[in-house]
């Protein structure tokens, strides 16, 4: 993940972008980082609240684990808008 933020950080400086893109790309970013956070910080407590497996404790994390791939896939999409026509007149 940090990888691919890194990949983006370089291509936002060194394609020409608005600053209102950097912005988004930024925004998505930190949005991406920040609920993964929040699903690391949730399913250890829910580990400390019931140590053994339970099937509504795996529904849990399942649906946290569900929002990071959401917004993930949005930020892919968004930086796929902001870096087709730059990439494209590339190749």
């Amino acid at each position: 993940m940090l990888l691919v933020t890194a990949m983006v950080v370089i291509m936002m400086f060194y394609f020409p972008t608005s600053r209102t893109e950097k912005a988004v790309l930024l925004a998505m970013i930190f949005s991406v980082l920040i609920l993964e956070l929040i699903n690391s910080v949730m399913e250890r407590f829910l580990d400390f609240l019931q140590p053994a497996v339970d099937p509504r404790v795996q529904k849990i994390k399942d649906l946290l684990a569900a929002i990071v791939l959401l917004v993930s896939s949005g930020a892919a999409i968004i930086g796929i808008l902001i870096f087709w026509p730059h990439i494209r007149t590339i190749f």
